[in-house]
């Protein structure tokens, strides 16, 4: 399927980690938060991407152009043009990347039916370009199959901040750092969308996706929850940049299936 993925916003909230890429582009490890949502598609077998681009988009798109050079070591023979040598391998070879200019000061919404073009009348996935989860891919394709709504969104538990207790009569039974809410559901993207989705969209550039079309989408019974307990977690702020750096350091990054 392909897989849309949102990565045009301004991301005002994390400037003080990077001011001069966008917020996809902000790294865990080596690679890009982007590259990291990617490859968690591409290791159920999804492949085939379409990137919604705006704000700085020439970084994004200088990362897939050098795709190669960025990923591989190389020599380069400065005495003769255009000869490189590249020395290692990746598996990427089989990704599709489309790369869309849907606008510096569009919303979510218009954002997506800009690339309707892309996707034509095929069921796709569609996420965000600054979170990972470990959402089982296939129990959610499965689940959107069965109920034939426009849009199922995954309802995760927002992550807890502090450190949670579990204590009894005063005796510190069990600590959790950081653990996911035990309350209600946020969406956490992750979505299915069949191309009936479209009809709830247009190209106003305020049109945002998760307003006046999701109001739209529930007042036709349209909407679906497929509900995930595990690990979720946006990046959103400098201590969200380092919690996700130091899980993806450690080895305990529950996204990581490569």
């Amino acid at each position: 399927m392909k897989v849309v993925i949102l990565c045009g916003g301004y991301g005002t909230r994390i400037r003080d980690v990077n001011d001069n890429i966008p917020k996809p582009m902000i790294p865990i490890g080596r690679f890009p938060i982007l590259w990291h949502i990617m490859k968690y598609y591409a290791s159920y077998g999804h492949r085939d991407f379409v990137l919604c681009l705006g704000y700085k988009s020439h970084v994004i798109k200088d990362f897939f152009l050098n795709y190669e050079a960025h990923t591989k070591d190389f020599t380069i023979d400065l005495g003769r043009k255009d000869r490189i040598t590249f020395h290692t391998d990746h598996e990427e070879s089989d990704w599709k990347v489309t790369l869309a200019e849907t606008g510096l000061e569009a919303m979510t919404g218009a954002r997506i039916k800009r690339i309707q073009k892309y996707v034509g009348g095929e069921d796709f996935m569609l996420t965000y370009g600054d979170g990972v989860g470990n959402v089982d891919l296939d129990a959610l394709l499965s689940f959107h199959r069965q109920h034939g709504q426009a849009l199922t969104v995954t309802g995760v538990r927002p992550p807890g901040r502090f450190g949670e207790l579990v204590h009894a009569e005063g005796v510190i039974t069990e600590f959790n750092e950081k653990p996911q809410a035990t309350g209600g559901r946020i969406s956490g993207g992750f979505f299915v969308a069949k191309a009936k989705i479209f009809d709830y969209l247009n190209d106003d550039e305020g049109l945002v996706f998760e307003q006046q079309p999701m109001h739209d989408l529930v007042r036709d019974r349209q909407l679906m929850v497929y509900e995930h307990d595990d690990f979720w977690q946006p990046m959103d702020t400098s201590r969200e940049y380092l919690l996700l750096n130091s899980l993806y350091d450690d080895g305990r990054a529950p996204w990581v299936r490569w």
